[in-house]
């Protein structure tokens, strides 16, 4: 009788044991592999300590040239941070824009057609799979030199990248909502209008704000391949050797991004308030 018990209690505690997660194995192995590829790429691009520490040496070297800024061209970079920023605004808007228009038929829950969903999902994972400053390239063999292929190319990359998380939002929501609204009778339009928007809407703005944090910073980048704006002044003052003007001009970048990501945080905390 003691045997039988003393038996049914080692059962009892093999099943109340907490199994092993099977996933552990696959991270020790996906770990291991990662380590071992990181030390790979060490050896194979041939990274150089050397090297480094003379680059260190001579970078600090040129921040002393670099001090105090030179600010006799504050006109003209002032000017060209006007039309990074004005690039971010319209690039960011015209993406939001056209994220909007494709979200909606992009998400499972109120697409037309699976193919339709499909269709506009994998031209979007496209527009996001090419670096905006490839599209900017593209769109200066296009249309030319300035302000309008950078404003094309942040347009691209913005919509690409919020057609994903505009259709996420929305495959998110309650099913309920929509199909207590197709009880109704309502249509397609009457259910994203009354139904959908109002649940995502918050969500949409927070991307939105996010996005555009983003789109600033990329907007100062792009004008180093003759997108326009203060990217180019920063290039042509490092290439004229005018460290001192480079100074200034990367002082007003950070002043410029870091005061958007301050107004975006702020958005962002009253948005979930």
């Amino acid at each position: 009788m003691s045997l039988n018990t003393s038996s049914y209690q080692l059962k009892m505690e093999e099943i109340n044991m907490p199994k092993k997660p099977k996933g552990n194995t696959f991270i020790k192995v996906y770990l291991i592999i990662g380590t071992l590829f990181f030390f790979f790429s060490l050896y194979q691009l041939n990274f150089d300590y050397t090297r480094l520490l003379t680059g260190t040496i001579e970078f600090v070297q040129t921040l002393t040239v670099m001090v105090p800024p030179d600010f006799s061209q504050w006109q003209p970079v002032l000017a060209a941070a006007l039309e990074s920023f004005q690039v971010a605004v319209l690039g960011t808007v015209l993406g939001i824009l056209s994220a909007l228009v494709l979200a909606f038929p992009a998400a499972d829950n109120l697409s037309i057609h699976p193919i339709v969903s499909w269709l506009i999902k994998s031209i979007a994972s496209l527009l996001r799979a090419i670096p905006t400053l490839i599209w900017a390239l593209i769109f200066i063999v296009a249309v030319g030199l300035g302000p309008f292929p950078g404003i094309l190319a942040i347009t691209v990359g913005a919509a690409g990248m919020l057609v994903k998380v505009f259709t996420q939002s929305i495959e998110e929501i309650d099913e309920g909502i929509i199909e207590a609204m197709k009880a109704t009778g309502a249509g397609w339009f009457s259910i994203i209008a009354h139904g959908v928007f109002p649940s995502v809407l918050t969500a949409f703005i927070a991307w939105c704000v996010l996005r555009f944090e983003g789109d600033m910073a990329e907007s100062t980048i792009l004008g180093a391949v003759g997108a326009g704006g203060i990217g180019w002044e920063l290039t042509h003052a490092m290439r004229s050797y005018k460290f001192d003007q480079a100074f200034f001009v990367s002082l007003v970048i950070f002043a410029m991004v870091f005061s958007v990501e301050i107004i975006s945080n702020q958005l962002k905390m009253r948005i979930k308030n």
